[in-house]
This record gives C-alpha cells, structure tokens and sequence, in this order.
C-alpha cells in the first residue's frame, strides 16, 4: 500500500531551483553509478553548472571505475559518483515542505520542444510537517540548462550555461496535507484536483496562479501564501484517499477511490459545479490505491487495489453491475496503474516490488505478458511514455527510478561484454539520489524529460537513453 505518511520538511527554507551537475544517476547499460547522499547535498549548494569538480579518489590515484548496480556490495574505501554524461540534462528543486505528488501543467510554448533552455510548469500539493500549514503549489522552472557541453560543442552552448536555473512559485493554502494532485484544462481555465489527508476531494481554479508565475509584477506578490475557496469540495468519501484521474475523453470527468474501498464518479456541470453520483463502485474488496480513465473510451476505466487485483469498469453500468472485468494482479497490493495511450496495454506496479504489463485482449486469463522483478521495494509509480508505446518510467521505496522498455530484446552475443546477466535486457536506465521517492511523470512537450518528487525534493532531467 502507497504511504500515506507526511514527510519530513521545515515550512520555513527559501524555495530554490539547482543545476544539478553532480546529481545521483545511472546508465544501467555501461555506467550504473550513484551518489550518496551527503554528496548530493553539496551538489545542490553550487548552482552553476560550469562549476569545477574535485577529483575523487580513483581520478588521482588512477584507480579503475567499475559498474555500481543498486544491491551490490561495496569494499572500504569506495566510492559512488555518477557519470554526467549520461544525462543531457540534470537539474533539482526544493520546496519549503516535501510534495507527495505532483502533476505538470501543459503550457502554450509549443509541443516536441528539444532547445535549450527549457521551461516546464508543474502544480504540486505539500506534506507539512505537524502543525505546519499546507499548500498548492504551481512552478515554473526556467533556465534549464543541459548538462556541462563537451568540448566539440560551440561558445553558445557555453554562454548558455552561465544562466542560472529559475525557479517561480504561486501558492494558496490547503486544508491537511495533499496525498495527490492532478491537472486538467477545461476551456479557458486551469484546475486542480487534489485529495486531502482528512477525506475530503477539492476542485480548484489555478489559472491566476499559472499567470502568475508568468508575470514578474504578479509573481512576488502571489509567491506569499492565500487562502483561496475551492470551486467545489466533496467530502462524500469520508475517508482519506489517494486513487485520482481525470478523463482524458471527457473534459472535467473525475473518478476518485478512497481507502476504504468505494469509487465515486464526478461529471461536470454548467456553471463550474460537478455533480458525485453518490452510488459508490465498491467491487473492490480493500483500499482503492490508483484510477486510469482508458485514453480512448469515454466510459472505460481501471482501478487497482490493496486487494491485489485490477477492475476495469464500465459506467454506463449501474455502479453494482459496472465492474467488467477482474484479475489477480500481484501477491501483494496493487500501488499503481497507467493506461498506454497507443496500445491496449497497463502497467502496474505493487508492494511486492514487481512491475507487470497486461494486454486487455488477454486480461481475463491472469497472465501478464511482461513482468519485472528489479526494484527491492514497493513500486511507488509508475507511467508509460506519451508517445513511445513501449517504454515506461517507474519509481519506488528503494530510491531507484528506472526506465524500461518492451521493445528491446536479449542479445545473446553482446552478453559477457560490459552488461550485468541479472540484469534485464528492458531495463535501459536507473536514476538514483533523491531520497523516498513518491511520483514520477514524463513531460508531454519537453521529449524525453522526466519530472520526479520526493522526500529530499524534485528531479528535472533528460538522460540519453529516452
């Protein structure tokens, strides 16, 4: 089951925007190398990503790097370090109190953007320590730089580079820490769902706040904390939950699940109300832990559970009568689900650390037709590329964030050169330095660029495997 908990934080600490040229990552083909996290907090306190990098150990001695894999044993005296030039771009964030989740807020700039410098907008929802007021927040992260230019490349690219990251903020406070956040656009607006800790599921207009972050005149004002009225609240659920999303067919549509085990349907109404069917769909036996609308169908969603399994679901169907579809998805809960937007598959992730693909044409027969057993804790997320069918990102309570994809095959001749035998031939990427990772999400117009959220802050990078 996902943690609820809230994470540790002071609500006092400056919001800032790093280069992160000495982050923890890893190529998971030749150079799967991390940092500890002592080191990453160094890297964070130098924001110029032109800076000069001490030698470690092996670099003055002359000593051999050796591939790191997470789990491996280490001998005195070594240590872990990262090879930069896996990433084409490597930058962090720190709020004033950790976000649990997070979501990004398309923008106007343009689709399939690769120049840098890029900008990226995200809305996130804080976990505040006890006694610490709680907040939405929406960013705009500017100035993302790539990663330090090889020598070949021009004087450009280096002038570039003496522009340090920006990070701008607008908030407004939340009632009880915020278990998930998601956007979505509906015409002339920015909203904002989010579930709060204390059982109860806001609606919230954030397009001032998008502006906001825009406009210097504006921004400095709307960086200091409000309280705003939510366009609508539903506290039917009377529990906490955490399951959440929004139609990707009907604009305004949201489906949200509650830790004790019911799903409630929300439509839009004129006037910029909804309406909750009050009939739960509580075929689920256990909490409700994540909901995907299907990308195509208006009326097809999915949901998973603590009770091991995923439902797909039909709501032209009375709520008693909605639930079509059920398989025994893992041997432990069920933590996440993503739908892939081109092919009739879902990934899924549970407590037990392995992540599966289903293909709905075969759904009813309880085979997966991919699984993997590489994380050593609880999948924590879990997300298929917006474009790219077989490839998805996944996150998870053992620190790694890891990228896969379907499409690749064992070589049987290129084994015993350079790649580790446990080590499966789908897996492309580790990502590694960021403590309690909770969510991770693929930024629909930046390709290849992933956002991550976490106990220790946010991750923005580009790594060049995807």
């Amino acid at each position: 089951m996902t943690d609820g908990g809230s994470m540790e934080g002071s609500a006092e600490e400056e919001m800032k925007l790093y280069d992160d040229d000495e982050g923890g990552g890893e190529d998971s083909d030749y150079a799967i190398d991390i940092e500890d996290d002592e080191e990453l907090e160094e890297s964070m306190s130098s924001v110029n990503g032109k800076k000069k990098k001490s030698k470690s150990k092996s670099e003055e001695t002359g000593e051999k790097t050796k591939v790191f894999l997470p789990g491996d044993k280490m001998e005195d005296g070594d240590e872990l370090t990262y090879d930069s030039s896996a990433y084409e771009m490597y930058h962090a964030a720190q709020t004033n109190a950790p976000c649990l989740s997070f979501d990004v807020v398309p923008d106007s700039l343009g689709d399939s953007r690769t120049e840098f410098p890029m900008t990226a907008y995200i809305v996130a929802g804080s976990q505040a320590p006890p006694g610490k007021q709680n907040q939405v927040i929406v960013m705009k992260m500017s100035q993302l730089d790539k990663t330090s230019p090889s020598d070949d490349e021009s004087d450009s690219d280096d002038e570039l580079l003496e522009e340090e990251p920006d990070l701008d903020t607008a908030m407004f406070n939340h009632t009880g820490g915020v278990n998930r956040i998601r956007h979505s656009s509906i015409p002339k607006r920015h909203i904002a769902a989010t579930w709060s800790e204390r059982g109860k599921v806001h609606i919230w207009d954030i397009s001032h706040q998008v502006i906001s972050v825009d406009n210097p005149s504006t921004s400095a004002e709307a960086s200091h904390t409000k309280d705003i009225k939510a366009l609508f609240t539903f506290d039917g659920h009377q529990v906490e939950g955490f399951a959440m999303d929004w139609s990707k067919t009907v604009p305004g549509r949201l489906a949200t699940g509650d830790c004790k085990k019911n799903i409630h349907l929300w439509s839009p109404r004129e006037g910029g109300t909804w309406h909750v069917d009050q009939r739960p769909y509580s075929a689920h036996t256990d909490s409700v832990e994540d909901i995907q609308w299907s990308p195509n169908e208006q009326n097809v969603f999915a949901s998973c559970s603590v009770d091991k399994t995923i439902r797909i679901w039909d709501a032209r169907a009375k709520p008693t009568k909605a639930c079509m579809l059920t398989t025994q998805a893992h041997d432990a809960d069920v933590n996440v689900i993503s739908w892939n937007r081109n092919e009739p598959f879902i990934a899924s992730g549970g407590d037990d650390g392995v992540l599966k693909v289903w293909d709905l044409r075969q759904f009813q027969s309880g085979v997966s037709v991919a699984m993997f057993k590489h994380h050593t804790g609880a999948i924590t997320s879990v997300e298929w590329h917006p474009t790219d069918s077989s490839v998805f990102v996944a996150s998870g309570s053992d620190d790694q964030i890891t990228l896969w994809d379907l499409a690749v095959e064992r070589d049987s001749e290129g084994e015993g050169k350079g790649r580790h035998l446990d080590v499966p031939p789908q897996l492309l990427f580790i990502h590694m330095g960021q403590k309690d990772i909770k969510e991770v999400h693929w930024h629909p117009q930046l390709p290849g660029v992933l956002i991550s959220t976490a106990e220790s802050g946010f991750n923005i990078f580009k790594t060049i495997s995807v």
